[in-house]
C-alpha cells in the first residue's frame, strides 16, 4: 500500500510536544483557496490571545506566484478572514480561518468566488435559503491507485460496498470516523457520512446551512478531510470520476429549499424553480465545476446514477435526474429538491450561487446578470 512516508513518523513523539503549554498565545491557522480552484494552502501565525470575533483576526499576505495566484514581479495577496472554526489538530485555544483572498488591488482573486457568493446571498436573506451538500470523494495511495484494491487488478464489482460493513468491503473507515470527529468539533455542521457505491469512495453531507454559510462550512470540512489524510499518510480526491470505466464517479449533489419551500404548498415552488432551471442548463453545467464543465462530462454519461450532461431532466425519486424530488417531498407536498450535478470538486460558492441566481432572482440566459 502506498502511503507516504511522514506518517510513520512517530506521533507519540510528536504528542510530547503538543501537550506542552502555550501559555495566553494561540495558533491562527490560515486557510485560503488556490489558483486551481480546488487546491487549499495553509500558514500558522501566533496571536497573543484568543480571538472571540472574525473582527479580532489580522489580515495577512502570502506570495502568490507560489498558488497560480500572481506573477513573481508583483506577487503579494492579502488573506481577509471570513469564518473562524476551532482547531481539531491542535485542540483550544487555537484557531482555524478560513480567508478571502484579494489582489495587490485589493480586488478578489480569480478563484475567490465567496465574494461574490455573498453579494447574491445578501439579496435574498429574506427567503433563508438553506443548503446541504453531499460530498462524495475516494481515497487513494500516494501513487494514485485507490486505497484497498490489489496492486495490479480491481475488487469485485460494485454492489456490496454502498453503506458495506466488513474488512472486504469498507476501505478506510479509520480516515472517516477521524474526519467526522474532527468536523464536529471544529464546529462544521457536518450531518452524516456513508460509504459509497465504488470501494474506497465515500460521502460526508453538510448542511443544512444558511446562505454563504454553505460554502464555507464545506469548504473546512474539506480541508478537515485532506489534513486527516495526511496524519495516516494517504490522499482523498474529490476527482469526479477517478476510475473510468464501470464504476461510479464522485459528486456533491445539492439541497436546496427556501421558506416558502418547506412551508405548507411548498411544492409549488419547487416546481417553478424546476421550471426555470430547466432552461438554464447550459450555464450550471459551466458553474458545476472547476473547468466549465469539462470534469463533470467525465461522469454526467447518463450512466452509474447519473445524468447525461447535454440533457435536463427532473423526477420524484429519480437518481438518474439532473434534478431530484425526493419521494417524501413529493408526499407531503413540500419540502426541497436534490440538483444531482456538481462535481465532487465544484467550488460551492459556486454552485450555491447559480441556483440563487436561476431559483429566486430568476435570471435567464447563459451569462450571470451583473448587478450594482
Amino acid at each position: 500500500m502506498a502511503t507516504s512516508s511522514s506518517s510513520k513518523l512517530s506521533k507519540a513523539v510528536k504528542q510530547q510536544y503538543m501537550d506542552l503549554p502555550q501559555g495566553d498565545q494561540v495558533q491562527a491557522m490560515y486557510i485560503w483557496i488556490d489558483g486551481t480552484g480546488e487546491g487549499l494552502r495553509c500558514k500558522t501565525r501566533t496571536l497573543d490571545s484568543e480571538p472571540k470575533t472574525i473582527e479580532e483576526l489580522p489580515e495577512w499576505n502570502f506570495d502568490g506566484s507560489s498558488t497560480y495566484q500572481s506573477e513573481g514581479s508583483n506577487s503579494d495577496m492579502y488573506l481577509i478572514p471570513q469564518a473562524m472554526f476551532r482547531d481539531p489538530f491542535r485542540k483550544d485555544p487555537n484557531k482555524l480561518v478560513l480567508c478571502d483572498v484579494l489582489k495587490y488591488n485589493r480586488k478578489p482573486a480569480e478563484t475567490n468566488l465567496r465574494q461574490m457568493c455573498k453579494k447574491i446571498m445578501g439579496m435574498v436573506q429574506n427567503q433563508h435559503p438553506w443548503f446541504g451538500m453531499e460530498q462524495e470523494y475516494t481515497l487513494l495511495g500516494t501513487d494514485g491507485h485507490p486505497f484497498g484494491w490489489p496492486s495490479n487488478g480491481f475488487p469485485g464489482p460494485q454492489g456490496p460496498y454502498y453503506c458495506g460493513v466488513g474488512a472486504d468491503k469498507a476501505y478506510g473507515r479509520d480516515v472517516v470516523e477521524a474526519h467526522y470527529r474532527a468536523c464536529l468539533y471544529a464546529g462544521v455542521k457536518i450531518c452524516g457520512t456513508n460509504a459509497e457505491v465504488m470501494p474506497a469512495q465515500w460521502e460526508f453531507q453538510v448542511g443544512p446551512c444558511e446562505g454563504i454559510e454553505m460554502g464555507d462550512h464545506l469548504w473546512i470540512a474539506r480541508f478537515l478531510l485532506h489534513r486527516v489524510c495526511e496524519d495516516f499518510g494517504i490522499v482523498a480526491s474529490f476527482d469526479p470520476k477517478p476510475i473510468p470505466g464501470n464504476w461510479n464517479g464522485a459528486g456533491c449533489h445539492t439541497n436546496f429549499s427556501t421558506k416558502d419551500m418547506r412551508e405548507e404548498g411548498g411544492l409549488k415552488y419547487i416546481e417553478e424553480s424546476i421550471e426555470r432551471l430547466a432552461k438554464r442548463h447550459q450555464y450550471h453545467i459551466r458553474a458545476y465545476d472547476p473547468k466549465g464543465g469539462l470534469d463533470n462530462a467525465r461522469r454526467l454519461t447518463g450512466h452509474h446514477e447519473t445524468s447525461n450532461i447535454n440533457e435536463f431532466s427532473a423526477g420524484v425519486a429519480n437518481r438518474g435526474a439532473s434534478i431530484r424530488i425526493p419521494r417524501s417531498v413529493g408526499q407531503e407536498m413540500k419540502g426541497y429538491f436534490e440538483d444531482r450535478r456538481p462535481s465532487a470538486n465544484c467550488d460551492p460558492y459556486a454552485v450555491t450561487e447559480a441556483l440563487i441566481r436561476t431559483c429566486l432572482l430568476s435570471e435567464e440566459g447563459d451569462e450571470p446578470v451583473k448587478y450594482n
